[in-house]
Order: structure tokens, then C-alpha cells, then sequence
């Protein structure tokens, strides 16, 4: 089931949401920002990755995926975070945000940080991102 698009007419950014799961677009500083709130399970999935899809059709300079509110990242969750990895490649810089044990962790754990940016906070991943 796919995740309400919950986008206004007055041009705001887009917002999905599915029980729990939540995500907001923002820009900072010319980079795209997709924050998470909720659990990122297979039924919510793919409510990520279609805002993720939305804040890189407005072509931004970087992508930041800001899972601080994130309360159980599950491996559909982590599977999106891959295929954009992988679907961005070097065109465009991404960073993932992330701090504790129910997201770090996991990451951390299963080597993904070796695999792509992942940073504790959000104003270090911004600046991962601008000044590189």
C-alpha cells in the first residue's frame, strides 16, 4: 500500500504518511532533505523512496536522508537507502543522518557506513555536502 501523498496545492512541500511513518521535504543550503519520523518497514518503504524520487525530481545539489526520528528502520527501509546509493552513484552527493541504536547501529553493523555518507547530525551532513 502506497503512502498518501499528502502535497497542497499552495505548493508546499510534499508530505507522506502511513500510521506512524512521516516524511518531510526541506532544502537547505541548495540540498534536498527527506526527514523520517516513524518505523521504515516494508509496508512504508515505499513511502521513502517516492520522497525520495520527489525531492530529486526538483534537481537539488545533494540528497540528505535525516533518520534522527526514526523509530525502526527495517530492511526494506535499508534497501531503499542502497538503491538510491546506488541510483545516484557519484551525480549527486547523499549523505544518510543518523544517531542511536535503532538506526546507526544497523548501518553500522551490516557495514553500510563503509558504503555510503552517513553522519550523527544533520548540520554534519550539510556540511559534508557543501564543502565537498
Amino acid at each position: 500500500m502506497m503512502a498518501e501523498n499528502q502535497h497542497a496545492a499552495s505548493g508546499s512541500p510534499p508530505q507522506f504518511d502511513k500510521g506512524d511513518f512521516n516524511t518531510e521535504e526541506s532544502e537547505v543550503e541548495g540540498l534536498a532533505v527527506v526527514a523520517v519520523s516513524g518505523s521504515v518497514d516494508m509496508l512504508t518503504a515505499p513511502g521513502l523512496a517516492e520522497a525520495i524520487d520527489s525531492a530529486l525530481a526538483k534537481k537539488p545539489q545533494g540528497l540528505i536522508i535525516d533518520l534522527l526520528k526514526v523509530e525502526f528502520l527495517g530492511s526494506a527501509g535499508i534497501s531503499v537507502l542502497m538503491k538510491t546509493r546506488d541510483n545516484l552513484g557519484e551525480s549527486i552527493p547523499f549523505c544518510v543522518v543518523a544517531d542511536g541504536p535503532v538506526t546507526h547501529r544497523p548501518l553500522t553493523l551490516l557495514g553500510i557506513n563503509e558504503l555510503m555518507s552517513l553522519c550523527r547530525r544533520l548540520d554534519d551532513a550539510v556540511s559534508k555536502l557543501t564543502d565537498g
